[in-house]
């Protein structure tokens, strides 16, 4: 009776050992499809995030081209006339009035410096000396090139 018992059990063992082991298979296979789904994700993601990067450089290249486009038609338009009169000579008082204005300003602040050094007793030299700085002479000698060279180039443009 214990050999029949045992052959039983041993015959139904054997016949379940395939299938048992073709379900630790099957987990095995699953647990490592799961891995590889994964690692899928991942590089898509990846993939993802490099292409979303090139079209933002993309569009960043084209909106700077568009930018310095803008800014170039901008500027060539500055000096056109629009054919309306009151705006055009508005547009072209608009520089000389407000040089001008910083021109007379910067005058006052001068004769406002000199003034105080000479009526608190300094000689007229030492009181000019007080009023013309290095400052000043730099100031002067790059709104004398400014000038004096942009003469120069209109007259070498056509």
């Amino acid at each position: 009776m214990i050999e029949t018992l045992l052959g039983g059990l041993l015959g139904g063992a054997f016949r379940l050992a395939p299938e048992v082991l073709k379900w630790f298979d099957r987990q095995g296979e699953r647990g490592h499809e799961l891995v590889m789904q994964d690692k899928a994700l991942e590089f898509e993601k990846l993939r993802g995030a490099q292409r979303m990067s090139e079209i933002g450089a993309t569009s960043d290249g084209a909106w700077n081209s568009g930018a310095i486009e803008t800014l170039r038609d901008a500027v060539r338009t500055q000096g056109e006339k629009t054919g309306v009169a009151w705006a055009d000579a508005l547009s072209s008082s608009v520089r000389p009035v407000i040089t001008y204005w910083f021109m007379a300003l910067y005058c006052a602040a001068k004769t406002a410096a000199f003034a105080a050094a000479f009526s608190a007793g300094a000689d007229w030299g030492t009181a000019v000396m007080h009023a013309w700085t290095e400052a000043d002479q730099a100031l002067w000698a790059g709104v004398l090139n400014f000038w004096f060279l942009g003469r120069v180039f209109d007259k070498v443009r056509p």
